[in-house]
């Protein structure tokens, strides 16, 4: 039991890690102006995303080598700095139809980027035999909890900062996809 309850601990502490991706992402794209419903589905689409990654990184441990993993996190970054130069440029651009927002096909590359270090992380815990439904429970409930907690805190500010919310955003995810990319430069 004691056995289990230090698994449980372990597995709580890595998705609280892996959550603080979604948290400070979340923060970034909360300066959007986000209704409360969309902040709801994006929080559980980021939850979705971080049990979903991971049971596939789990299921492909033992077939995958660690190089994938580096190959997860510039692929992550990439998609962040992406995001963030697409925030400050539609704020230059005003009036002009945003390319990627987190509605859509935006969303699903927002839950992409901030997943993607958990399905690296599931590949190692593949590999050690850690249990699957405590993995995905935790790492998806984590993610939902962090990322509403981003989004709404994101939203607050986005009312302090106005118009240039949406540029602060960018640069935060812009920072945090160089701080990803930073161990490949």
């Amino acid at each position: 039991m004691s056995e289990m309850i230090s698994e449980l601990i372990t597995l709580m502490l890595m998705a609280f890690a892996l959550g603080m991706d979604a948290f400070s992402v979340g923060l970034g794209m909360g300066m959007y102006k986000l209704r409360l419903k969309k902040i709801f589905n994006i929080g559980i689409t980021i939850g979705l995303f971080h049990v979903w990654m991971p049971l596939l990184g789990l299921l492909a441990g033992k077939f995958l080598s660690e190089k994938f993993g580096a190959f997860a996190t510039f692929i992550g970054g990439f998609l962040l700095i992406l995001l963030g130069i697409q925030m400050v440029w539609s704020t230059l651009k005003k009036g002009e139809e945003k390319v990627i927002s987190p509605v859509g096909f935006g969303l699903l590359i927002f839950a992409l980027s901030v997943s993607l270090d958990s399905f690296s992380v599931g590949l190692t815990l593949g590999i050690y035999g850690a249990k699957t439904i405590m993995v995905i429970i935790c790492f998806g409930i984590m993610a939902t909890v962090q990322t509403w907690l981003g989004l709404l805190l994101g939203r607050k500010m986005q009312g302090w900062v106005g118009a240039y919310s949406e540029a602060i955003g960018g640069a935060i995810l812009l920072a945090f996809g160089i701080k990803l990319l930073a161990p490949f430069l």
